[in-house]
């Protein structure tokens, strides 16, 4: 199962331990991960489930290409890791 792990900065806002996903997209697997903690949901998506202009997402070192419908390929052995973009001087 491919693992999800947040960054520290995102889990000031709200509780969002690393979780395990069965499944073959960045999408399945966020969906699984929201389902299971539905308050992590508005921090990473918008109202149309698009990642939020200040979110990244990589599965393993590779930023996602589609931003849209994150249907990005995901392994079993990948991790998808999640971010807040920060920014600031």
């Amino acid at each position: 199962m491919a693992q999800v792990v947040f960054t520290p900065n995102l889990q000031r806002h709200v509780s969002c331990p690393p979780a395990v996903a069965d499944a073959q997209s960045v999408r399945a697997a966020l969906d699984l991960v929201f389902a299971a903690n539905p308050q992590l949901r508005s921090y990473v998506v918008d109202e149309q489930g698009r990642l939020r202009k200040h979110v990244n997402v990589y599965v393993n070192d590779r930023m996602v290409n589609d931003r849209v419908s994150l249907s990005d390929a995901v392994a079993p052995n990948d991790e998808i890791f999640v971010f807040q973009a920060l920014s600031g001087g």
